[in-house]
Parts: C-alpha cells; structure tokens; sequence
C-alpha cells in the first residue's frame, strides 16, 4: 500500500504439547524482561507467551527510536465470548484517544469492537505472594482481569490496545455479510484502515476521499 508509516509484526507462539518441560500449577516463570510470574491455571497460558512479545516489541521499538502505539490481538479468553457473543470483538486500553481512533475505523471497516475497561479494583486478584504477579485472578470479569494482566507488561504511558476476538475469530455458523464460515481475520480490516487513516494526518500527505 506504501503508505508512510512503520509497523512492526510480531507473532508470539508456542507448541502445545504435554511433555517433561510442561508448566504446572504453583509454577513460577519468568517473562522476558524479568518479571516473575505466579502459575495458578496452565491453561492460561496465551497471555504468557504475549506477555513476552509486548516487553520484546517494546524493547525493539525503543532501539528503532520509539513507538507511537502498540496492539496485541489475541483469541484470549472465553470469558470474551460470554460477554460479547460471536460477532463483537472487545477493546481495552490505557489510552482513550487511541481506542477512539480505532473504534472509528473498526466502524469504518465493518468490524464489531465494543470499549471494556480495565478496572482497578479487578488488579488485586492477581497479586501473588510469591511471584511479582499471578497468571489467573477473579472468575467474574476474566476478560477483564486478563487484560489488566498484559497491561503490566507496557511500559508507562505507551498508547497500547489488546483486542480480544476469541468469539469473532471463527465463524462456526453460516456466512454474513463479508464473513465466511471458518477463520474470519477478523480485525485486519480494522487494523489496515487505523493505519490509512494516521498516514493521511501525517504532514505532505494527501488526504484519501475514502
């Protein structure tokens, strides 16, 4: 598309096998960058291995001379799904302005996002007596209460998103509208569109019509 901004890609993924090396209840690990993490649910195990590509996209970006934003997308939580259905994405944020910008070209592109928060008093569930933080908290809220956890990763006030599309992300009923049964790339429209839009606000660049 050449269009005038950098965008780094980053896809953090793991095998997921059973073998001598497998995580286990009561576990601590540590994350990239050092902080330590309490396992109380191995089946939490998504938010880890993102929790090791925010800190490692973060580090990258700042060499490169600094990021503007950061998104994750991840199929996170069923809890997503109970609150959203199948067809609304959740958005959440430590930055309004930036969840506004991609709210309107989620819109724009034709994709279900609906803003959650992260509220403050769901973050003491996942304290941990014996690690810097745990990988699971309270039940109530999970969607919730897994972002608050990815949130701990992004360093101070970077504009960050985490966009949970477990539900949207594959369409087990009939086809509707662009949609087709199977996997749905749901929120690349949205993604390609946020970033059409910040290229055409940057100086000496045309405005699209579009």
């Amino acid at each position: 598309m050449k269009l005038p901004i950098a965008i780094d890609a980053w896809a953090p993924l793991a095998e997921n096998m059973v073998s001598e090396n497998a995580t286990r209840p009561s576990d601590i690990i540590y994350i990239y960058g050092g902080k330590s993490v309490e396992v109380l649910n191995p089946d939490a195990e998504g938010r880890l291995v993102l929790a090791d590509a925010l800190v490692r996209a973060q580090e990258v970006g700042s060499k490169a001379g600094g990021l503007d934003g950061i998104i994750d997308v991840a199929t996170l939580t069923g809890a997503q799904v109970v609150a959203l259905g199948t067809r609304t994405s959740a958005v959440m944020t430590n930055n309004y302005e930036f969840s506004g910008e991609f709210l309107t070209a989620s819109e724009k592109a034709g994709e279900a996002f609906w803003p959650m928060p992260l509220p403050e008093e769901l973050r003491a569930s996942l304290d941990s007596p014996v690690a810097d933080i745990a990988n699971i908290g309270d039940r109530m809220g999970g969607m919730l209460v897994a972002g608050l956890f990815l949130k701990e990763f992004i360093e101070g006030d970077l504009p960050w998103l985490h966009l949970d599309i477990a539900g949207p992300s594959y369409n087990e009923s009939t086809a509707h509208g662009y949609t087709p049964v199977g996997g749905t790339g749901i929120a690349l429209r949205s993604l390609v569109t946020l970033v059409e839009s910040a290229s055409s606000q940057l100086p000496g660049v045309p405005r699209s019509s579009k």
